[in-house]
């Protein structure tokens, strides 16, 4: 049977046991929790087949491996694995995809109306007794808005943006994208052009991939577009959007508000500008999350499975 080496479970939570376990059923596997860069090459210089969701896998450890066949992400971008230098070693890379839209869009929707409705001011406000004390039976404080006739804007409309896209129709609002590939996804939607999706969108939310035509998309001079009652949610990758220009797009009300659960080193240092905005209340962040669900992590190693089976079946 192939030796079948996990290198960072930990990524994948403490709550699929079971679904681990039944890769017992493909071969002699180990199970490492995490994996440092020095440890790498002593853990798989048997393996036959890795199994990765950020650990680096290089030219250099694909080379030592003498034994590699197959190496699967635990994820979709495969931007950990030498693309390269498996095809040349002929090793295959697998990947999964289409695992996460319901948990991702959830999890935009969660953080957006958290932070639209200031759901934790209220809750502070009732359990801290100043309700109680107050005369109305109200306390509307800030208030807060509908999405409902708001513009939506997202960037990047693949399964995840569709699923977005859809959500934020059902809630009433106008969707519009941006396609940062430039290829017309879906004719339910009006496609825009950069400018005019941030000039003219009451939320921008991003889901495309971290490349070379997104990295630093959303900087100083797309800030200075935004309305200034704008919000801005990545669930996407951090490095789409420049962390200290929209540090700065808060603190001068470029924006009004901002949600983001991805980072541009994860994770989050403690330098981050993003920890110490001027109105905390003003951002709300979670720690790359929005992916996994638990019906979204049974999802992935499933298709996991059916990857490393469909191999060994070849």
């Amino acid at each position: 049977m192939p030796k079948i080496v996990f290198l960072d479970t930990n990524t994948l939570g403490n709550d699929v046991h079971e679904e681990l376990q039944r890769f017992k059923n493909l071969g002699d596997v180990i199970y490492y929790d995490s994996t440092t860069a020095n440890e790498i090459t002593d853990k798989v210089k048997n393996a036959e087949i890795i199994v990765t969701n950020k650990v680096v896998i290089t030219k250099e450890i694909m080379a030592s491996c003498s034994q590699l066949k197959l190496i699967v992400v635990t994820a979709t971008g495969t931007n950990n694995v030498d693309l390269t230098a498996a095809k040349e070693l002929e090793i295959v890379v697998k990947n999964a995809v289409n695992y996460s839209s319901e948990s991702v869009a959830q999890q935009t929707f969660a953080m957006l109306l958290s932070l639209m409705n200031g759901i934790h001011t209220y809750d502070s406000r009732v359990k801290s007794g100043q309700y109680s004390e107050g005369t109305s039976f109200t306390w509307i404080g800030n208030s807060f808005s509908e999405i409902a006739g708001k513009r939506f804007g997202i960037i990047g409309l693949g399964n995840i943006g569709t699923r977005v896209a859809e959500i934020a129709t059902a809630f009433g609002a106008e969707v519009i994208y941006y396609s940062t590939s430039g290829i017309s996804r879906n004719e339910k939607y009006k496609l825009v052009d950069k400018e005019e999706l941030f000039s003219t969108s009451d939320i921008i939310s991003i889901h495309s991939p971290l490349n070379d035509k997104t990295a630093n998309f959303v900087g100083e001079e797309e800030f200075k577009l935004m309305p200034t009652s704008s919000i801005l949610i990545n669930t996407g990758r951090g490095g789409i959007v420049n962390e200290s220009d929209l540090a700065n797009a808060l603190n001068t009300n470029e924006i009004a508000g901002a949600a983001v659960d991805v980072f541009a080193v994860e994770p989050i240092q403690e330098n981050n500008p993003l920890l110490s905005i001027d109105v905390p209340g003003k951002i709300l962040l979670s720690p790359h999350v929005a992916w996994a669900s638990k019906e979204a992590r049974k999802k992935l190693l499933e298709i996991t499975y059916a990857n490393i089976k469909e191999v060994n079946q070849s």
